[in-house]
């Protein structure tokens, strides 16, 4: 287990690189040019620059996270394999630099979704909290403003020049149903992949968040069923999976450590975290432990333990603490102690695995 952590750069982050290198553990920096408009190409400079400084600090720079996917190509118009040639220019350019795994995701329009960027928990913090009867009528201008009132910093998935034209993606997505997504992203893999896996690069996609239709747009990667789609497209060794256990778990019909046990070995790059999820649908980000949340944590970290697994690890978004001023999800603390947890974890799996042998 590769423990990492998800950096937004020295502009854009309340953390910086000298706190992370006091987290005992943590290998290396998830990265991004996230300040570069999605579907321009990352040039070989500023790839550069931005990977020697964080290695400057000692961390790997193996994973980026993530290079959007532009709504030209998950639309299928007749702009996609400009912004497709671009895609694959960044694959080499970032292979240049001994990037190993980009993640990436297919969601229409949006990114992940909530509808309170700091609802208070019993103990005091706060967290991301999904309020699912409010999203149903829910003006998605109303929810821009959520989001974006939410922090000076730029959030992925929400990037301004895309909510800007917000009424004319959605009628554009009029045209474009699940079946249709799904001909796109296989278009979209299949001029992809053969760049990716000669750049030995794996091309992790990542569950939708939440993994379910929102205002009527289609979302396809939500399950085991989408998983086992996405292979029958192609079985190249770069067509490869993000394994978000807060993501794809808020379904609670998608059994996290099933997930794990049939799919790890398909996935080089892994988040884990913990949502409570209640019985009408809404659910609420919590810590890593398991017990404060509605996903075996516990069970998937056996389960990776179990089959070795030599992937990249993050722990995923977290709760805000001490009343630390941060990116929505994205503090310093909570995300320490979630790598605490993991570790303590995998430990203890070793330990139990020497013992018995």
């Amino acid at each position: 287990m590769n423990i990492t952590f998800r950096w937004y750069g020295k502009d854009n982050d309340t953390v910086t690189l000298e706190q992370v290198k006091q987290i005992p553990g943590t290998k290396g920096i998830v990265w991004a040019l996230h300040q570069k408009p999605v579907g321009e190409v990352w040039e070989k400079e500023e790839i550069k620059k931005e990977i020697d400084y964080i290695q400057s600090f000692g961390f790997h720079t193996d994973v980026v996270e993530s290079v959007n996917v532009h709504e030209s190509i998950k639309l299928g118009n007749e702009d996609r394999y400009r912004y497709i040639e671009n895609y694959k220019e960044t694959i080499r350019n970032l292979a240049e630099f001994g990037v190993k795994v980009i993640c990436y995701n297919f969601m229409p329009i949006f990114d992940w979704t909530r509808t309170e960027m700091f609802h208070p928990l019993e103990d005091g913090s706060t967290a991301l909290f999904f309020e699912k009867a409010k999203v149903h009528g829910l003006d998605p201008q109303e929810l821009i403003r959520t989001v974006s009132e939410a922090s000076d910093l730029t959030l992925p998935g929400w990037e301004p020049e895309k909510m800007e034209r917000i009424t004319e993606l959605f009628e554009a997505y009029k045209e474009v149903d699940e079946e249709q997504l799904w001909t796109n992203l296989e278009v979209f893999l299949k001029e992809i992949l053969p760049v990716a896996e000669a750049c030995g690069i794996k091309m992790a996609i990542h569950p939708d968040d939440p993994p379910w239709s929102i205002f009527g747009l289609p979302r396809i990667i939500t399950g085991e069923e989408s998983y086992e789609r996405l292979i029958a497209i192609s079985d190249s060794p770069s067509n490869a999976f993000t394994m978000c256990t807060g993501s794809m778990g808020a379904n609670p019909n998608n059994d996290m450590v099933q997930v794990a046990r049939k799919y790890a070995s398909r996935a080089p790059f892994s988040h884990i975290r913990n949502v409570r999820i209640y019985d009408n649908g809404d659910f609420v980000e919590t810590s890593h432990y398991t017990q404060d949340g509605s996903i075996d944590i516990k069970g998937v970290v056996e389960e990776l333990h179990r089959q070795n697994y030599d992937g990249y690890v993050r722990p995923d978004h977290g709760r805000h603490l001490w009343g630390e001023v941060c990116r929505p999800g994205y503090g310093l603390y909570d995300r320490a102690l979630g790598i605490m947890y993991l570790l303590g974890l995998w430990d203890g799996y070793e330990t139990k695995k020497k013992d018995s042998a």
